[in-house]
C-alpha cells in the first residue's frame, strides 16, 4: 500500500469557511451555556429538592450518560442524512428539553428531562464537525473547528454572567427557559444560512464506518479525550458549589470570578487548534506540555488556602488543559474523507462525555466523604492520562491512516463545487 502524501499546512480560511464556523461558534455557544446553566442553579435546586452532593452530581452526570451513547449513533447519523439537517434536529429538539428542565417539579422529573436533554444534544457534536470537514480544506481544517470550538470556553464566561442574575433574582427556573429562547434563534439561523458543503455529499463507503467504530487507534485518542474532559467537567461542575459553600461567595460573585479561568480557556482552545495546523497532527508536542502544566496547577488549586490562590491556579490548569483540545482530534479529522468524519468525532467525544459522567459523581462522592481537596485532587488522573495516550498514538496522517489500513485518498479538487443541497 502506497502511503499517502501528509496533508498541507494551515490555510486562510474563505468565505464560506468563516460563515460556518460563525453560525457553528453560535450554535456550540448555546449548546455549552443550556448545559452549564445546571451547574450554577445546583446549590438552588439542591435546596428545593432536597439533595447531598452526590445526588446532584447525578443529576449532571445523567445528561452525560445520555450525551456520550448518543456521540457515535450522532456521527453515523450525520454521515447518513447528513451535517445540516442533523445539526437542526439537535438545535431545536435540546432547546425543547432545556425548557422542559425548568418545568421539572421533582428530583426523578429532573433526571428523566436531563437524560432526553443529554440524547437530543448527544447528536451534535460529530455532525457539527463533520459540517466544519465538508466547508473547510484539511489546511483549514482545525484552525476552523479551534475558533468553533473556543465557544465552548466562551460559554463557561457567557453562562454564570447571564445566568448567575437570572438565578439569583427570579430562581433557577428563569434560567432555563430564557436560553432555550436563545437555541430556537440560532436552530433559525443555522437551517437558513449555513453554506453548502464543497463537493457533493458522498454516503460512508460500505464497511467505512464500521472500521473507524471498530478502530482500537481510536478508541485511543477518544481516551485521550476522556482525560481532557475530566478536568473540564470536573471544574465545571464543582466550583461554583465550592465556591458558594467553601468560600462563602454569593452566586453571582462565584459566576463573576469563573469568568477568569473560562477566559484564559477561550484563547488557549484557540490557540491549540492553530498549533494543530500547523505541527499537522503531532498531539504529543502540545498535549504532553500542556497536561504536565496542568497536572501541577491542579493540585496547587487543591491546596490553595485563599480565594484568590485558588482562583489563579485554576486558570493555569484550565488554560494549559485547554491548549490539548483541538490537538486530540487534530490526527483524525486532517486524516479521514470528509464522509467519515462525523463517525470518528462522533467516537472520540463519546470518549470525551464519559468524562462527565465519572468526573461529577466521583468528585461529589470525594467531596462528601474526604472534603472537596481530594475531589480536585482526583482532577489529575485525567491529566496523566491524556499525556500517556498522545505519546502512543499516531503522530501524522501517514501513520494513522496505516494504522487503520486505510487506502491513500484521492486528489483534493482545485476549487470548491456546491452540489447538492442539505436543507432540512
Amino acid at each position: 500500500m502506497v502511503p499517502p502524501s501528509p496533508a498541507p499546512g494551515r490555510e486562510r480560511l474563505d468565505r464560506g469557511a468563516k460563515i460556518t464556523v460563525a453560525l457553528l461558534f453560535a450554535a456550540w455557544l448555546t449548546d455549552y451555556v443550556d448545559r452549564l446553566v445546571i451547574n450554577l442553579a445546583l446549590p438552588s435546586i439542591g435546596d428545593e429538592f432536597d439533595l447531598s452532593r452526590a445526588q446532584q452530581g447525578v443529576a449532571v452526570s445523567v445528561f452525560f450518560v445520555a450525551y456520550a451513547v448518543c456521540q457515535i449513533p450522532g456521527g453515523m447519523l450525520a454521515d447518513r442524512f447528513g451535517a445540516k439537517r442533523v445539526t437542526c434536529w439537535a438545535l431545536i429538539v435540546w432547546s425543547v428539553f432545556t425548557a422542559l428542565t425548568g418545568l421539572a417539579g421533582s428530583f426523578a422529573i429532573l433526571l428523566v428531562v436531563r437524560f432526553l436533554f443529554g440524547v437530543a444534544e448527544g447528536i451534535f457534536p460529530g455532525a457539527s464537525m463533520k459540517a466544519v470537514s465538508e466547508r473547510t480544506t484539511p489546511g483549514q481544517r482545525m484552525g476552523a473547528n479551534g475558533l468553533v470550538q473556543s465557544s465552548n470556553a466562551v460559554a463557561a464566561v457567557v453562562a454564570p454572567l447571564a445566568a448567575a442574575p437570572l438565578i439569583a433574582h427570579f430562581g433557577w427556573r428563569s434560567a432555563f427557559f430564557s436560553v432555550a429562547a436563545v437555541g430556537v434563534l440560532v436552530y433559525a439561523a443555522v437551517r437558513l444560512w449555513l453554506p453548502e458543503p464543497h463537493g457533493p455529499r458522498v454516503a460512508p463507503p460500505a464497511g467505512g464506518t464500521r472500521t473507524v467504530v471498530r478502530s482500537g487507534t481510536l478508541w485511543a485518542f477518544a481516551g485521550m479525550f476522556f482525560g481532557y474532559d475530566i478536568i473540564v467537567w470536573g471544574l465545571n461542575t464543582w466550583v461554583p458549589s465550592y465556591l458558594n459553600e467553601e468560600r462563602g461567595l454569593d452566586l453571582t460573585s462565584a459566576g463573576a470570578l469563573a469568568v477568569v479561568p473560562a477566559a484564559a480557556a477561550t484563547v488557549s482552545v484557540i490557540v491549540g487548534g492553530r498549533l494543530a495546523d500547523r505541527f499537522e497532527g503531532h498531539q504529543r508536542k502540545v498535549v504532553v506540555p500542556a497536561m504536565t502544566v496542568s497536572s501541577v496547577a491542579l493540585l496547587l488549586m487543591a491546596t490553595a488556602s485563599g480565594t484568590f490562590a485558588f482562583v489563579a491556579w485554576m486558570t493555569v490548569a484550565i488554560a494549559a488543559a485547554s491548549l490539548s483540545y483541538m490537538p486530540v482530534f487534530a490526527v483524525p479529522l486532517r486524516s479521514l474523507p470528509p464522509e467519515l468524519t462525523g463517525a470518528a468525532a462522533g467516537l472520540i467525544t463519546f470518549g470525551g462525555q464519559l468524562g462527565g459522567v465519572v468526573a461529577p459523581t466521583a468528585m461529589g462522592l470525594l467531596a462528601d466523604a474526604a472534603g472537596f481537596g481530594a475531589a480536585f485532587g482526583f482532577l489529575v488522573v485525567g491529566a496523566v492520562l491524556a499525556a500517556v495516550l498522545a505519546c502512543v498514538t499516531p503522530q501524522d496522517t501517514v501513520s494513522f491512516r496505516r494504522a487503520l489500513r486505510l487506502p491513500e485518498p484521492a486528489p483534493l479538487p482545485a476549487t470548491p463545487v456546491t452540489v447538492e443541497s442539505e436543507n432540512p
